[in-house]
C-alpha cells in the first residue's frame, strides 16, 4: 500500500504539460479543482471528467501511475461515499429494509463524491508528475512574491513547501525498507485488534524518526556546503517566461470552466 503512494514523484518528460510554466501550472491547477466542486449535473461531470481524462494523455504518463496513486484514497472515496448514502435524506426511495433506508439522491451525492476526489487526487499528481522540485520551487516563490510587502520569508517558505513534498516518497520508500526489515525479524505488522496493530508500529516509527533527521541534517549540511544562505540577492540560471502555449492553456481553461458553468444551467442539479 505504501509503495502505491506516488504524490510528491517527478517524472522527466518533453510533453506539453511538461514545457507549461510551473506558474500557470499552479494557476490552473487551482481553478481546475476549484471548478471539480462546481459540477453539478451529468453534462458538467462529463465535460470536467473528459478534461481531466485529455489532460492525461497530454501529460504522457503512463496511466496506471495515476491508478496506482489511486490505491491509497480507495478506502476514503467508498467510506465518504457510504456516508453519503447512509445520511443523506431525499424524495425518491431506492431501497428500504428495516430502518435502513436509500434515497435516490444520496446515491447521486456519493457518486459525484467519489468522481470529485479521484479528479482531484489525478489532478494534484499530475502537477508533481510533470514538474521538478527546482521548477516548482522557483514558481511558488514568485506566486507569493507580494507577500515580501510585508516581510513574509517566501523563499524560505517555497523552499521548505517543496522539500517537504520531494520527500514524501523518499520517506514512504524508507518506511517500506524499515517493514520489510522488521517483518524479516518476525515481527507481526498485520494480525490482532487496533491497539495490538499500533503497538506494533513503535519499531516502524522509531527507526522512520530517526532516518528522517538524518536525512534532514544531511541536506542541511549539502546547502551550507553550497554557501546557501536563503533568497536574499539570489539569482537563478533559468528565468521563468511565459510564452504563447501557456496563454493557449489558460484560455481553454478559462473557456473549460465558463462551459462548466453554462452547463450547469441546462439541467437539474444533483447535488446540494
Amino acid at each position: 500500500m505504501i509503495s502505491d503512494i506516488t504524490l510528491g514523484q517527478f517524472m522527466p518528460g518533453k510533453s506539453f504539460i511538461h514545457k507549461l510554466d510551473p506558474r500557470m501550472k499552479i494557476i490552473l491547477m487551482t481553478a481546475v479543482i476549484i471548478f471539480v466542486f462546481l459540477v453539478k449535473n451529468l453534462p458538467s461531470l462529463g465535460a470536467m471528467a473528459g478534461f481531466v481524462a485529455l489532460a492525461m494523455l497530454l501529460s504522457r504518463i503512463p496511466i496506471r501511475m495515476y491508478f496506482k496513486g489511486l490505491k491509497a484514497i480507495w478506502f476514503l472515496v467508498f467510506f465518504t461515499a457510504a456516508l453519503n448514502v447512509l445520511y443523506i435524506k431525499g424524495e425518491h426511495v431506492v431501497f428500504q429494509y428495516k430502518m435502513l433506508t436509500v434515497y435516490e439522491e444520496a446515491l447521486w451525492q456519493s457518486g459525484f463524491i467519489a468522481i470529485r476526489l479521484v479528479m482531484i487526487v489525478i489532478i494534484s499528481s499530475m502537477l508533481t508528475y510533470t514538474t521538478s522540485p527546482t521548477d516548482l520551487t522557483a514558481a511558488i516563490e514568485r506566486l507569493l512574491a507580494p507577500l515580501k510587502l510585508i516581510r513574509v520569508p517566501v523563499h524560505e517558505l517555497a523552499m521548505m513547501m517543496t522539500i517537504a513534498l520531494r520527500f514524501i516518497p523518499t520517506l514512504l520508500e524508507e518506511t517500506e525498507k524499515i517493514m520489510n526489515a522488521q517483518k524479516a525479524r518476525g515481527a507481526d505488522l498485520e494480525s490482532g485488534g487496533v491497539i495490538k496493530r499500533a503497538k506494533a508500529l513503535i519499531p516502524i516509527l522509531i527507526p522512520l524518526f530517526i532516518s528522517s533527521f538524518r536525512r534532514a541534517f544531511e541536506l542541511a549540511t549539502a546547502m551550507d556546503c553550497r554557501c546557501y544562505t536563503g533568497g536574499k540577492g539570489r539569482t537563478r540560471l533559468n528565468v521563468l517566461k511565459y510564452r504563447f502555449r501557456d496563454f493557449f492553456a489558460f484560455l481553454f481553461i478559462a473557456g473549460l470552466c465558463a462551459g462548466i458553468l453554462y452547463l450547469n444551467t441546462l439541467a437539474p442539479s444533483l447535488v446540494r
